[in-house]
């Protein structure tokens, strides 16, 4: 039988074929489901101490309300943030997730061939898919020390950019860049750029010379600034985000920015979680004193990994990082791996409760025992 080839491919965009969806990490009720037994996500740098307590309740109290559309304006969150940020509400945007945003700002700003967008090798995939998105053509320059080189993105601005990604601190590498290497680069590259920054993991750095973001938006520079409900106030689910820039682009977001984007759960959630400061110190010391026994426990182990800024590790194992991501599924333990980012022997591990943790270290010894290298190099000779 002759397969028809269907019309719907007719008018698709020739450029569409080539887009790698996202792959999200493995749900954690589909592993049990397989192993038939209990699992742990260190996967997706979601908080392993959960969502905030004051946006749980928020939520609960909501749920009488949910027949009725959201505050398309997100008046009230967006007046929230601006408290807190001392900016205007006109400087700020909501989004389904900061990847809403970062999609958002392609589809505003990227129109076909003609237009480009820079950002990193080994950045976060969404900015490569919200270029790819659009048709437009996307340059990818390389890492310095596994860090966003700024010096060679601003010499790759051409007449063609329109939009730079930038990742703060880097998912998955989880460097980062000072605030002074910014400014350096805002100045550097011509005013017509928009510069994004994605600062998802904001919440968990403690370096001093970090960000100054908020004052670049204040002094009025062509920057977004992203924000997330999803990693330390344990929101993910929801998909809340928000943007801060200039009155100007972000009136041109709010042009193209799809109605009711921002659920009305996800909006009391994010006013209450703004307001759950315990929850955050929480959720910022266990990262810190977990991130430290996990780097410690790697070393005696003879495991690299890179230094972070965030909750999470990239880990070197030498080995298919596809394969070991299997094993360790077998030992219900999900981990991501790092093929798709150019660490083709690398994982990526969520910095998880103790407990946690310890079930992943036990699991790392049995997957990367010598005597099971053993036995797989026999295996391949």
């Amino acid at each position: 039988m002759v397969m028809r080839r269907s019309p719907i491919y007719d008018i698709l965009p020739p450029w569409s074929s080539r887009i790698r969806p996202y792959p999200p990490g493995k749900p954690i009720e589909e592993v049990e489901r397989e192993l038939g037994r209990t699992a742990i996500k260190l996967a997706s740098n979601e908080n392993p101490l959960g969502p905030s307590p004051k946006a749980q309740e928020a939520i609960q109290h909501y749920l009488s309300h949910i027949h009725f559309y959201p505050d398309g304006s997100g008046y009230y969150l967006r007046q929230k943030l601006a408290e807190i940020h001392e900016i205007p509400p006109n400087q700020i945007i909501l989004g389904a997730g900061s990847t809403d945003l970062i999609e958002l700002v392609a589809k505003t700003f990227l129109s076909g061939s003609a237009d480009e967008a820079i950002t990193s090798e080994s950045a976060f995939y969404m900015y490569k898919l919200a270029v790819e998105d659009m048709g437009a053509g996307l340059v990818e320059t390389p890492m310095r020390d596994l860090t966003f080189d700024l010096a060679g993105i601003a010499q790759a601005v051409s007449a063609r950019t329109k939009v730079v990604y930038l990742g703060n601190p880097n998912n998955p590498t989880g460097t980062m860049f000072a605030a002074d290497d910014l400014e350096r680069f805002l100045a550097a590259i011509p005013p017509r750029v928009l510069v994004v920054l994605d600062e998802a993991y904001y919440e968990y750095v403690r370096q001093s010379d970090y960000s100054r973001s908020v004052d670049l938006v204040r002094a009025g520079k062509n920057l977004l600034v992203l924000r997330t409900f999803s990693k330390v106030h344990g929101l993910a689910g929801i998909r809340l985000g928000y943007g801060l820039g200039n009155p100007e682009l972000i009136e041109c977001l709010q042009r193209i920015r799809s109605p009711f984007n921002a659920s009305s759960l996800a909006q009391v959630a994010g006013i209450a979680a703004l307001d759950d400061t315990e929850h955050v110190a929480k959720s910022v010391e266990c990262n810190s004193r977990e991130m430290k026994f996990l780097t410690g426990e790697f070393t005696l182990m003879g495991i690299h990994y890179t230094p972070s800024f965030g909750n999470f590790l990239l880990m070197e194992t030498g080995r298919d990082c596809e394969e070991d991501f299997i094993r360790l599924l077998h030992q219900g333990v999900i981990v991501r791996p790092m093929k798709l980012y150019g660490f083709p022997t690398s994982l990526r591990v969520t910095v998880g409760r103790h407990e946690e943790n310890e079930r992943l270290l036990e699991a790392l010894e049995r997957v990367l025992a010598p005597q099971e290298r053993g036995q797989e190099a026999e295996a391949r000779t």
